[in-house]
């Protein structure tokens, strides 16, 4: 069973606009957050799949998970697919090395859940001065 592409669209203003999801429910529908806070862009070593959680995560000195907006600001949703609106750029790396392969949308900076992952079109070897960046629309989640 597949869910129609104006309910893929939705779910993805739900989760990456913070706008409500009209007509499930109550008449109000699935409701926003009061406060649409982030979404965190992380990079992996490996495969992040469901079976092996956060383990595989950048660990190179400087890397921190990245805030994105929950808005129109931060995602640009069309289509059952949401993309990143504005450049993602992660801390410097100044000592150690990582080969990036993946990266997922997380609930929190550290933590938190992982809510979609997937493999980077090429690995992106990362040392010391590499500053690891992501331009607008390079990062993209499909819902179908």
């Amino acid at each position: 069973m597949s869910k129609v592409n104006a309910f893929e669209t939705d779910i993805l203003e739900l989760i990456f606009n913070n706008t409500a999801l009209a007509n499930i429910g109550d008449a109000s529908g699935l409701q926003p957050a009061g406060t649409a806070g982030s979404l965190y862009i992380a990079l992996f070593t490996a495969n992040p799949d469901e079976a092996a959680g956060v383990g595989n995560e950048a660990d190179y000195t400087g890397y921190a998970r990245v805030a994105v907006a929950r808005s129109g600001a931060g995602w640009t949703i069309a289509s059952g697919q949401a993309e990143n609106a504005g450049a993602v750029t992660f801390g410097a790396c100044t000592a150690g090395s990582d080969t990036v392969t993946h990266f997922a949308i997380m609930t929190a900076l550290t933590g938190g859940d992982m809510l979609y992952y997937g493999a980077l079109t090429a690995s992106l070897a990362i040392s010391t001065g590499i500053t690891p960046e992501f331009a607008a629309g390079d990062l993209t989640v499909t819902e179908d």
